[in-house]
């Protein structure tokens, strides 16, 4: 498995290419793109939103701690992250942050960590291989995932396949098995906290995809650090990524 991808990474960042110059966008496999954006946003409309709004009349609050549980079930993966990027001040607050919620907090489902202000310092593998020189590649749209470009693709991949919880025994274990659901739960919910932004996106803009992709592509190059220009602050915003 772990040969497999090797070569799988591997071969996608052989096919990555430079971001165009002045935040360009470089799109050569618009035409399938396009046809996996017309099935996550019918999947959208068939089972995220109306579910998402289900979600969105629960009682405040009610379902926090499946949020909480999800984002504290992935820092694992960012300490290694961090780590790969040399970022051992990260590192260490996502380590203790892990440690305070799983034990004090229940495995997660609270956030005692955040009440003393030791804030997850976010990050993922394609931001790994940005820090290490690799460029973003095409743009990508993933079924079920939404925007990405080469880079991140390939960074989701690892991110996915390498959990340094399958290592872990004890209650890491009970940790790692319900990871997967409450990921997907957790979707659930900030479709519903955040629709009227998902709806403007993908139902009220008169092309979808572009205005999609545009966001994504900006969001993430600022993110990262590879945006012209912080000026913009405020429009960088990625309707598929996590809200905090």
């Amino acid at each position: 498995m772990n040969r497999l991808l090797q070569v799988f990474v591997l071969s996608l960042l052989a096919a990555c290419s430079a971001a165009p110059p002045k935040g360009g966008i470089n799109d050569p496999y618009e035409g399938l793109n396009r046809r996996v954006h017309a099935l996550n946003k019918a999947v959208d409309q068939a089972v995220l939103r109306p579910l998402g709004r289900t979600a969105s009349g629960a009682p405040d609050g009610s379902l926090q701690p499946v949020v909480n549980f999800s984002n504290n079930a992935g820092l694992p993966g960012t300490v290694v992250n961090n780590l790969l990027q040399g970022n051992i001040d990260g590192a260490a607050r996502n380590t203790l942050r892990f440690v305070v919620n799983t034990t004090v907090g229940v495995l997660g489902l609270a956030d005692p960590a955040g009440a003393i202000g030791l804030r997850e310092v976010e990050t993922d593998f394609g931001a790994t291989l940005a820090v290490w020189g690799v460029p973003e590649g095409a743009y990508l749209e993933l079924p079920g995932f939404g925007p990405s470009t080469e880079r991140d693709a390939a960074g989701r991949v690892v991110d996915f396949v390498i959990d340094p919880l399958d290592r872990l025994d004890g209650v890491a274990e009970s940790v790692r098995e319900l990871s997967f659901p409450a990921k997907v739960a957790e979707q659930v919910v900030e479709r519903g906290q955040f629709g009227s932004t998902f709806d403007e996106i993908l139902y009220d803009s008169a092309d979808s995809y572009a205005q999609a992709r545009l966001i994504y592509l900006q969001n993430r190059r600022y993110e990262l650090g590879e945006a012209p220009s912080a000026a913009d602050e405020d429009y960088y915003f990625n309707p598929y990524e996590d809200q905090q």
